[in-house]
């Protein structure tokens, strides 16, 4: 089959951004007068669960000591978070990672369609696509599946389905990029072949389904398989 639109992860994939969103949740946390701090190893852990509203009721649940919030209050201090992100990324801290931008441009002037599947809100994606490729960066893609627009977040495969309806295309004629163990989960439960770009918060192990894994996007071995191939999904 030919290859006909690549699909992105946002986080830790277009662009190194979960420090930005630690840094956020932090001050989030100070503003609320929540004595709460993620570290770096503490963020670690809790990139394990998708979605921002999901990570602070994980951490409630899981912290021995810590006040209960309703869901009102949790989605006040998840958007307090993602205004200090938008902010940070708007400002310019976040780039896109090496050979992100040269893909995209070549696949826009190969054909080749470009959509978005992500947990991130869709804030946070208009903000980096804008900040990181222009007023015009978020008409580059078809279709942006983000935030909660899928009733379940990866490791489920909800979103890349959702992506893969509207773009009109079956899996195959696809190919994902991602960074973690649960989006590559995600993105092969829909059967899309999927090249892993090993990033800063997303570990180095559990990609054994992946078609490539790299630590760049940069590197050689991606190219040529940015052509039509055969059977691409038999890993």
């Amino acid at each position: 089959m030919p290859l006909r639109a690549l699909i992105w992860d946002v986080d830790g994939t277009l662009a190194e951004t979960e420090e930005g969103h630690r840094h956020a949740f932090n001050a989030a946390f100070a503003e609320a007068g929540l004595d709460w701090h993620w570290d770096e190893a503490r963020y670690a852990a809790l990139l394990d669960v998708t979605g921002g509203k999901e990570r602070i009721r994980h951490f409630i649940a899981t912290t021995p000591g810590t006040p209960t919030l309703d869901d009102d209050t949790i989605r006040r201090l998840h958007a307090a978070k993602t205004r200090r992100y938008v902010a940070a990324v708007q400002s310019g801290a976040v780039a896109l990672r090496p050979g992100v931008a040269r893909l995209l441009h070549q696949a826009r002037a190969a054909s080749l369609r470009l959509a978005i599947a992500t947990t991130t809100s869709p804030e946070n994606v208009d903000a980096l696509l804008r900040a990181t490729l222009g007023a015009d960066g978020p008409a580059m893609f078809e279709v942006i599946g983000a935030g909660d627009m899928v009733p379940h977040k990866k490791p489920a495969s909800d979103i890349y389905h959702l992506v893969l309806d509207r773009l009109g295309l079956p899996a195959t004629d696809c190919i994902a990029f991602e960074d973690t163990p649960n989006g590559l989960r995600a993105a092969r439960g829909a059967g899309i072949p999927t090249i892993v770009t090993v990033s800063l918060y997303g570990g180095t192990s559990g990609f054994d389904r992946a078609m490539l894994v790299v630590d760049s996007l940069d590197d050689p071995a991606v190219q040529p398989l940015l052509t039509p191939y055969s059977n691409p999904g038999s890993a």
